[in-house]
């Protein structure tokens, strides 16, 4: 059996062909690039993104997160306001990404109040019971 040399498969191509050639591949490729951009850049209007961070903004107001945090909750704003902007400039993948974070933000911010408080009605409850403890010194100081 005798053994095929590679040199004998090689492929001629004539001038005017190989331009073809290299004409359609170039051409294919920036119709997919193209095709790839135009999916990722018409993303559908982050309704639901925008929807979530208004309702947990909110939530948050209703909870008077403003009194223990505020920081927080001014973030959630500045987030929203940026999510409206990003879908106003027909930016939607960000518009949505700003919305999520808005509502990340509310969330904490209902989050820290939360404890916040909760740290409050700790400390009261030490208080109390340190009254309590000083009352019941005294009354038995009084009954021998």
């Amino acid at each position: 059996m005798k053994r095929l040399e590679n040199s004998q498969f090689k492929c001629v191509l004539s001038p005017k062909l190989r331009r073809s050639l290299t004409t359609f591949v170039g051409a294919s490729t920036i119709a997919t690039a193209l095709a790839l951009t135009a999916c990722t850049a018409s993303s559908p209007y982050p309704y639901q993104a925008l929807h979530n961070a208004e309702s947990a903004i909110g939530n948050a107001d209703q909870e008077r997160v403003s009194d223990y945090a505020l920081p927080e909750l001014s973030q959630a704003r500045k987030k929203l306001t940026e999510a409206r902007a990003a879908a106003q400039a027909k930016d939607m993948a960000a518009a949505k990404r700003l919305a999520n974070e808005s509502e990340v933000s509310a969330q904490l911010a209902s989050a820290r109040a939360t404890q916040i408080k909760a740290s409050l009605v700790n400390d009261d409850m030490i208080q109390n019971i340190d009254m309590l403890e000083q009352e019941m010194q005294r009354n038995q100081g009084d009954n021998p």
